[in-house]
């Protein structure tokens, strides 16, 4: 998969600072380890990565790789983000749509699994390529919510009253410009049965340039009850004043904030980092609310954790933290009608 990092949304337009500094972002592994003093320990390693960077391209922002420690090649948000040759090898049981979302999309851009709510894939586009992600072979070209097809999943949502929470997730919602998706929130806020709006993003951690005064307007004017979800994964990513400031400013536009969190071995696969992220996430204003099982999706087997091993971490964690300070331990299993708890 090919992601273009300047999509369609705001290309043609004035360029503000942060969408430069998503075009600016690292394109290619041995950019970012020459920029990490890594290239002459880990160029034999990764020297041949075209066949996993063609199916799965590669794309980190500057400031998440600037949260990287220089010359230390396991650090944990390095190895989020760094394509190996494990992406190549097949392993029983791990597929290209490992949640059942081809089987939920009702109409290009529209996903619905849950009974009450409805997913919207607005764009393929990132801030960072997560190397467990879920959506890696998604068919973003055919199934992402362009505007040719947007008033016809508008007046699919107004056609159901039962639903009356929308998902904004991609890609990254947030990539779109403001004047989208001011656009497009006014177009479902139009309906009266939707009561809350809720969007997924990475971009606090690794573009919170993003987060800016029209983004915290657009998210403060609107009837519907925002809640927004970052996916951070590690404490370092969250150590930075600058994202701080990005997650102070969604505050003050008062949209509630949790977190979901994917295990992953070798990277948060033990109490001690979590139970650091998870104190984090609270004096940051994040609520902790999932730690998710890895979906198995096709070329991610080396970041799973063991079910035993899930659940031994997960009772050390209940045991060092208050309850308010835990998040769930869920996986998602196609078809089943909600998250499934561990």
């Amino acid at each position: 998969m090919s992601i273009n990092p300047l999509n369609q949304e705001f290309q043609g337009s004035s360029i503000s600072h942060w969408q430069s500094q998503l075009a600016n972002a690292f394109r290619h592994p041995h950019e970012l380890l020459q920029f990490l003093n890594l290239d002459h320990e880990l160029n034999p390693i990764n020297q041949d990565l075209t066949t996993v960077t063609n199916q799965f391209s590669f794309l980190v922002t500057r400031y998440y790789a600037e949260r990287i420690q220089k010359g230390n090649p396991q650090d944990p948000l390095l190895l989020q983000i760094l394509p190996t040759s494990n992406e190549d090898n097949d392993h029983a049981g791990f597929v290209n749509d490992p949640v059942g979302d081809n089987k939920a999309i009702k109409t290009p851009g529209l996903l619905q699994k849950y009974q009450g709510r409805a997913l919207l894939i607005l764009t393929g586009t990132c801030p960072i390529h997560c190397r467990y992600c879920f959506r890696r072979e998604f068919p973003y070209q055919q199934q992402q919510l362009g505007s040719a097809h947007e008033q016809l999943v508008i007046d699919s949502l107004a056609k159901q009253p039962n639903i009356t929470e929308i998902i904004l997730s991609g890609g990254d919602p947030l990539i779109l410009g403001n004047r989208r998706l001011e656009q497009l929130i006014q177009n479902l806020q139009a309906i009266p049965h939707i009561k809350r709006l809720r969007i997924h993003t990475r971009v606090p951690t690794t573009l919170p340039s993003r987060i800016d005064d029209q983004l915290k307007a657009v998210l403060s004017n609107t009837r519907l009850k925002t809640v927004l979800v970052t996916h951070i994964n590690h404490p370092n990513e969250i150590s930075e004043q600058q994202s701080l400031n990005a997650i102070a400013k969604l505050a003050e536009a008062n949209v509630h904030l949790l977190n979901q969190s994917v295990l992953l071995r070798n990277i948060n696969s033990d109490a001690k980092t979590l139970v650091e992220l998870s104190e984090a996430l609270f004096s940051a204003g994040i609520s902790p609310y999932y730690l998710h099982k890895l979906d198995k999706t096709r070329g991610t087997a080396h970041f799973e954790v063991s079910d035993s091993m899930a659940q031994a971490i997960y009772q050390e964690l209940q045991s060092l933290l208050p309850g308010y300070l835990v998040p769930k331990l869920v996986r998602e299993i196609p078809g089943q009608p909600s998250k499934t708890l561990q």
